[in-house]
């Protein structure tokens, strides 16, 4: 090579562009580095709130878009349904708290649905599963059979939903079935299984769980139980700051040992958020919803939900699982080569799934006040992976939170109850809630496409 020779191109040999203008090549090159920089997350940057906020901005703008979608749809869902529904009464006190009550079931549906979806696969037989162990709970605490504790019945119940779950995912992982068909199936099976489990004793396929013996009002209650307003504030002082205070020392540390960690604004700023969400919440709550006598109080269900998104949330963010199902739904070969035991990590997420749909059961019967023959499952478990979807979990796998189970399932609740308010009839609820889903599965479509396009183009 001579000392003038610009050097190979591309291909391997000079291109027509580097030998006339090398000093261009040069150039472009430095524009492609300049131009990878939104791709690199913010919070390994950036060294202040405004540098921070920036980066996000980039990220959105290269179609990483994140929670802002649903948050956007929630924001647009609670503006037109105040302006329209009849008195304006979608933001009162009364008719929140019935929405979160609403929302729940959806809400944790659509946390068991997200452990299948991050995986890339789908389970279709939550919608009867879950009430499959909702109806041998209410059978088993019924007073004139077997009595159970309503704690040794909730036990029961889920651990009936775990072992369904582990002979799905058996299935799945270890015959390679596809999750599809397998849990199609389980839809139908389940469904007469709940059928005949309704039939046990002297109910006429109907147990209820209506009626003064304890343990009847325990599983009521989960749904429709509340506590008083001053331990309201107390318990939400108490998990904010447990929670403020985690995130500040973890972020403390992590800037004391050189690691990646946010700007001590944003830390701030979300610890003060958790307070503003709290403080609201128990505010709302706290106001006396009874049209005669007395009802106030933060129900039950928020503190279940609460719960649940908690403890998936530790597991999926902060756990060597969690980080193996994020690996497998990204790339299962890629994951069996770094030696993770693929076969596993996916039959404990179907019973995970499974588990989580039981909870979700429990609150449905609580929701009910009892079980009957009438429950749609089919349809709940479209809910529950629209609102997965919706919330920005990912259909393709490797991608999603339980809090997008949360966000999602507010957003078709909020649909579900303002078109109530508004008196529509059931089938827009399901023209609507189809065409947001529809919207949800484009833009993750759209920015799936986006990034494997600037990833090509780099």
């Amino acid at each position: 090579m001579t000392p003038t020779d610009p050097g190979p191109g591309p291909t391997g040999r000079p291109s027509a562009t580097d030998v006339d203008n090398p000093v261009e090549d040069s150039v472009d090159l430095t524009a492609a580095q300049a131009g990878a920089a939104p791709l690199v997350p913010p919070e390994i940057v950036a060294q202040s709130m405004r540098e921070y906020l920036h980066g996000a901005v980039l990220r959105v703008k290269g179609g990483e878009s994140g929670m802002l979608p649903v948050i956007l749809g929630l924001v647009a869902i609670v503006i037109v349904f105040q302006a329209i529904s009849p008195h304006h009464i979608f933001l009162s006190a009364g008719n929140i708290v019935n929405l979160f009550q609403q929302s729940a079931v959806f809400m944790v549906l659509a946390m068991a649905e997200t452990f299948a979806l991050l995986l890339g696969e789908i389970d279709l037989s939550i919608g009867y599963v879950g009430p499959v162990g909702a109806v041998i709970a209410v059978q088993l605490v019924q007073p004139s059979t077997t009595n159970w504790p309503w704690w040794a019945a909730i036990i029961v119940a889920l651990v009936a939903c775990a072992l369904i779950g582990a002979a799905q995912g058996s299935l799945i992982t270890r015959l390679r079935l596809p999750s599809f068909i397998v849990t199609l199936a389980g839809l139908l099976i389940f469904n007469g299984v709940l059928l005949i489990v309704l039939g046990f004793g002297p109910f006429s396929g109907y147990p209820t769980l209506t009626g003064s013996q304890p343990n009847l009002r325990a599983l009521y209650n989960l749904m429709w139980g509340h506590i008083n307003p001053t331990q309201g504030w107390i318990v939400m002082a108490v998990i904010v700051g447990a929670l403020g205070l985690n995130l500040w020392l973890r972020d403390s540390r992590r800037r004391r040992s050189g690691l990646v960690a946010p700007p001590v604004g944003l830390t701030i700023a979300k610890i003060f958020f958790m307070a503003v969400v709290g403080i609201a919440v128990v505010a709302v709550c706290n106001i006396n919803r009874a049209a005669v006598g007395t009802l106030e109080g933060v129900p039950w269900a928020i503190f279940i939900v609460l719960g649940v998104l908690g403890a998936w949330t530790f597991l999926l963010q902060r756990t060597r699982y969690g980080r193996y199902i994020y690996a497998i739904g990204g790339n299962p070969e890629a994951a069996r080569r770094a030696g993770i035991k693929v076969t596993s990590v996916r039959t404990v997420a179907f019973v995970l799934c499974s588990f989580t749909a039981g909870i979700a059961g429990l609150l449905y019967a609580s929701y009910l006040g009892g079980m009957s023959n009438n429950v749609n499952g089919g349809q709940l478990v479209l809910y529950a992976v629209a609102a997965a979807v919706i919330g920005g979990t990912s259909l393709f796998g490797g991608r999603g939170k339980a809090v997008h189970g949360v966000l999602g399932g507010l957003v078709i609740g909020g649909i579900y109850n303002g078109m109530y308010l508004l008196g529509l009839a059931v089938q827009w609820q399901f023209i609507v809630t189809g065409a947001v889903l529809i919207g949800a599965v484009t833009i993750d479509a759209l920015s799936r496409r986006g990034n494997t396009t600037g990833a090509a183009g780099r």
